[in-house]
């Protein structure tokens, strides 16, 4: 079991006669999400700097971090649900929003001793903020918590202009102090498990990522994230940034790219309440996001089709299942009930924090990210195909290293095409 009982359940699955070994890259670093928290033994000795040494090294001690959270609206309640499982690692110590009432009942549902419309005034009450923020507000109100050395961990986007960007990952260096992007689903223990898929080869060669996420989203009338100014744009910066940064974080470095939004179907949007965009990788794999605001029923929602050489693997979130297809044949290779791991993502911060290291979904990771997607908007007001060659370059963000092996890619005996080619594979 990992972390606060969230534990990853595996299935045995065929060996596959084609399985092409290759080395382990996978997010090693992130195990805590699939086995259990390192725990100091008997026979454990103490180092100089006071890190628990163990078989595998040191292991630098774990805090309880004093944390505000600021802005206690929809967002908000998706945080409040893990602190229970934190409370070792946490105490919130205030709850932050312009409207008082909302501050209010967030602190008293997880306890939290003040509650506030004004983050200046807690300050100096805690170490680290969560901002869960409107868009726009992302650089102001961070540059205060970092100026006054807070460690922040903030919603997606980072910022809505890279100048902004830049200014909040400079501010960080300069204090000395973490700053991390709110990507969860890089934390999901079925994403991660279908990154050790792809950079192991266990079937074979990627060539095709499909990612897509519908949904219904209607803000009220005079909600900010109307408006592109405040949003930072529509749909497509708002919230396929999560999934670009998981199609770089499979794929890697991009070299072409488009993207096409629209508002038909979501007629409250000024930005794109629909994105589509498709993306050429520079090991020549093709990776696709297809997102919308504007779902009323959906088969996929939240759905993730990695297309290998000897069969598809399906992540699907809302079931909570990862599952190898190959041809009629489904085999189910890994289970997991949460649909999006804010507790792995929260504990991530922490422990970034406590071992004084860049965060798995650092500032710069972030940064590449939009830097992606804003040539991709430029791009589409053009009429052109983006040029996105050493837009990335992040070394999280190298993709699949080489296969230890040519990969084959095996005929599927499903028609009778298939049938003619393998004849004339045998006839050579």
């Amino acid at each position: 079991m990992g972390r606060g009982g969230q534990g990853l359940a595996l299935r045995r699955r065929r060996r596959h006669p084609r399985r092409v070994r290759g080395r382990l890259r996978a997010a090693t670093a992130l195990r805590y999400l699939r086995e259990p928290a390192l725990a100091p033994s008997n026979d454990s000795t103490t180092s100089k700097e006071g890190f628990t040494m163990t078989d595998s090294g040191a292991v630098p001690p774990r805090h309880r971090h004093r944390l505000a959270i600021l802005g206690c609206g929809g967002m908000e309640k998706s945080h409040q649900a893990v602190f229970a499982d934190l409370a070792d690692r946490v105490e919130v110590v205030a709850c932050v929003d312009p409207v008082l009432e909302r501050a209010q009942t967030a602190a008293d549902a997880l306890g939290a001793p003040y509650a506030v419309a004004d983050h200046r005034e807690i300050l100096d009450k805690v170490d680290c903020v969560l901002g869960v923020l409107p868009h726009h507000l992302h650089h102001p109100i961070g540059m205060d918590c970092l100026r006054a050395g807070k460690h922040v961990l903030m919603e997606k986007p980072l910022a809505i202009t890279e100048k902004e960007c830049r200014e909040l990952q400079a501010e960080a260096e300069k204090q000395g102090v973490t700053l991390m992007t709110a990507y969860p689903m890089r934390y999901h223990p079925l994403v991660i498990k279908l990154k050790e898929l792809v950079d192991t080869y266990a079937f074979g060669q990627l060539f095709h990522m499909h990612i897509w996420t519908e949904q219904y989203t209607r803000y009220a009338e005079g909600h900010w994230g109307l408006k592109k100014a405040t949003l930072g744009g529509g749909q497509f910066v708002s919230h396929a940034c999560h999934y670009i940064d998981l199609l770089l974080w499979f794929c890697g470095p991009p070299s072409r790219g488009i993207h096409m939004g629209t508002t038909l179907g979501t007629p409250w949007m000024e930005g794109e309440g629909t994105s589509d965009a498709v993306i050429k990788f520079e090991n020549d794999i093709l990776g696709y996001h297809g997102g919308t605001w504007g779902a009323k029923g959906s088969r996929l929602k939240y759905a993730i089709h990695a297309q290998f050489s000897e069969g598809m693997v399906e992540l699907d979130f809302h079931a909570g299942t990862l599952k190898l297809i190959v041809g009629p044949e489904e085999t189910l290779l890994a289970e997991h009930p949460i649909t999006k791991n804010v507790l792995g993502e929260i504990l991530e911060f922490f422990d970034a924090i406590d071992e004084r290291r860049p965060p798995h979904t650092d500032a710069e990771q972030s940064i590449q990210g939009l830097q992606l997607i804003w040539k991709l908007y430029e791009a589409e007001q053009s009429g052109i195909v983006a040029d996105l060659r050493g837009v990335v370059k992040h070394p999280e963000l190298t993709g699949p290293p080489p296969p230890s092996a040519p990969i084959e890619f095996t005929p599927l005996i499903v028609n009778e095409t298939d049938i003619a080619a393998l004849a004339d594979d045998q006839a050579r």
